[in-house]
């Protein structure tokens, strides 16, 4: 399988702070990543050098072959980002807050037009185009940024905690859709969530502490390296007593 996400021995320090401490890993097309860590381990620096709001400084990242530092539009092109703050404009329907995001991408009428439709009809948001964005609930709102994150039909879709903040059945759709996405589309997804549920089996999972991957593998590869039980117990084991290296 291709590299979607390549990232090489990755640091990045605030001051004299480390935020980031040579990382490592790699997640290929068709394959959903799940990045785990407390509050603190370095996973919003890590989606901030991937999207670029921050320079890598040391280590390398590259996207689809293309590496974000030296070929930056290309690299971020084969992106699609739903960040954990909403951003759509809330007095914009939703077709034109979509609109607008293919217009930035480059896209004519009739392409965006298309597009636009089929994303909103494979998250049950179609006949909701014409409604204001304000008039959503979170759930719905969020399904909107996941379709214009798509509208480019990027190979690398970043998802920081979409989930936060939504009532169960939401969530649980939006969980459901993206993997339905990697398993039918073959696209890639690094997914941040404090959510153990969300995880499935042929997940990859990566467990960042500290600025460093502390684990990485299949959940049954992870119980493995920590010789623990569950989850719940690896991810104690790995962040609250040092972890294994």
């Amino acid at each position: 399988m291709s590299a979607a996400l390549a990232v090489e021995q990755l640091s990045f320090a605030y001051g004299d702070k480390k935020a980031l401490d040579d990382v490592a890993f790699t997640i290929n097309t068709g394959e959903c990543a799940i990045l785990l860590g407390p509050n603190g381990a370095g996973k919003s620096t890590l989606f901030a050098l991937i999207t670029r709001l921050y320079d890598t400084r040391s280590g390398s990242i590259q996207l689809c072959g293309f590496t974000i530092k030296k070929q930056p539009s290309q690299a971020l092109s084969k992106l699609g980002v739903v960040f954990q703050q909403a951003t759509l404009d809330m007095d914009l329907t939703v077709q034109q807050n979509l609109r607008y995001h293919a217009a930035l991408h480059g896209m004519g009428g009739k392409l965006a037009k298309q597009r636009i439709q089929e994303e909103l009809e494979r998250l049950g948001m179609y006949e909701r185009r014409a409604e204001a964005v304000r008039q959503l609930n979170g759930g719905h709102r969020r399904r909107v940024e996941i379709a214009r994150a798509l509208l480019h039909k990027p190979s690398l879709l970043l998802l920081d905690e979409p989930t936060v903040g939504l009532d169960v059945p939401s969530r649980q759709a939006i969980v459901e859709h993206v993997h339905q996405l990697v398993q039918q589309q073959k696209i890639a997804v690094l997914w941040a969530t404090h959510t153990f549920d969300e995880i499935y089996p042929d997940d990859r999972l990566l467990i960042l502490h500290k600025g460093q991957i502390k684990a990485q593998g299949t959940l049954d590869e992870v119980l493995m390296q920590t010789a623990t039980p569950s989850i719940h117990a690896a991810f104690a084991a790995l962040t609250q007593q040092g972890g294994r290296e």
